[in-house]
């Protein structure tokens, strides 16, 4: 008799990721013997993550790559030390080495959510690079990226923030997310026929925290309103913005090299002969290479530094974050550190 389906399901997509990561790796030379890789798993003792790192131990060694565990404690919450510590024990439970817990400081920028996605991300990146690993595993579930994308659509941020969290990203492709076509219900049944252990964060459940609200009272309103399938259309979504983000974004490279002149500046007349989806793109690309933060970068910066290009009227300098300023002279778009 095979596994429970659940555990099957969760099985079948951390194999997937492991071959893609495989595929990845540079080939050795002629009669060396290939490296064996290591693949980590960020884990925060919930049921995701705990799915994610079991089926990482069964189907690792099965594929010849060595697996690891990280959990980070942000030490917001009384007895996190303790509870970081019984991850690690679970991890190794399951056969993970090296598994470790790094503690790390929560800062304010961005709000309390984004901050502490700061500290997290910064955490497993230096992690990845101490043990060499070459790859990390995250447990985001389809919800998850149902989340992201309303939240996105909530911030008017433009199409590149519908696209949600990508299969693969960070330098070198280092964060994978096996989970991104699978339910959570599906990640706490492979718990639950495993007899494994999960945390519950009471943050997830806290109705001060915009996802926690948008997860117990929007989504299922929505649902209610719309009915099932909602999650599943949104993460379509997702994928479906990400891939017309990408060709976009594709097409604001080629088209940046067009539009500046001998000496590298923007010439106006160039930028508003483009369409506003690519223009507004390189404005974006030009800000951040300029010093402004991508993150505090939002629409409304670039609309106000498009219509140095499409509505001039002698119009002032448009201060953006980072201390960037940019400002039309001579028929140039000039962006720089003010």
């Amino acid at each position: 008799m095979g596994p429970h389906p659940a555990v099957a399901a969760i099985r079948l997509a951390v194999r997937r990721v492991l071959h893609d990561i495989l595929t990845d790796q540079t080939p050795p030379t002629p009669h060396e013997r290939p490296p064996s890789p290591l693949v980590l798993v960020a884990c925060s003792g919930g049921a995701d993550s705990m799915a994610l790192a079991s089926a990482l131990a069964f189907e690792a060694p099965r594929l010849g790559v060595r697996a690891g565990g990280v959990t980070v404690d942000h030490q917001l919450q009384a007895g996190s030390g303790a509870r970081a510590e019984e991850v690690v024990q679970r991890l190794r439970d399951l056969g993970l080495d090296p598994v470790e817990s790094v503690r790390v400081t929560v800062g304010r920028s961005g709000g309390p959510e984004a901050a502490a996605r700061d500290a997290r991300y910064a955490a497993l990146d230096a992690a990845a690079v101490r043990h060499g690993a070459a790859a990390v595993l995250l447990g985001h579930t389809r919800d998850d990226q149902a989340e992201t994308v309303l939240l996105g659509l909530a911030r008017g941020s433009g199409i590149r923030s519908l696209s949600g969290m990508a299969a693969v990203s960070g330098a070198g492709g280092r964060y994978r997310r096996p989970f991104l076509q699978l339910d959570r219900q599906t990640a706490r049944r492979a718990c639950m026929a495993q007899s494994l252990p999960v945390w519950d964060d009471p943050h997830n459940s806290d109705p001060a925290y915009t996802r926690s609200r948008l997860r117990h009272e929007g989504l299922p309103a929505l649902e209610k309103a719309l009915g099932k399938g909602v999650v599943e259309a949104l993460a379509r979504t997702a994928q479906l913005s990400r891939d017309d983000a990408d060709a976009l974004d594709t097409w604001a490279r080629q088209a940046e090299e067009t539009v500046r002149d001998a000496a590298g500046l923007l010439e106006c007349a160039k930028l508003r002969a483009l369409p506003p989806a690519v223009r507004r793109r390189v404005l974006r690309r030009a800000a951040i290479e300029a010093g402004a933060p991508a993150g505090s970068l939002f629409a409304r910066h670039i609309e106000e530094v498009d219509r140095l290009i499409t509505a001039w009227r002698g119009q002032g300098a448009i201060n953006l974050p980072g201390r960037v300023v940019a400002r039309r002279q001579g028929g140039r778009l000039v962006i720089r550190q003010g």
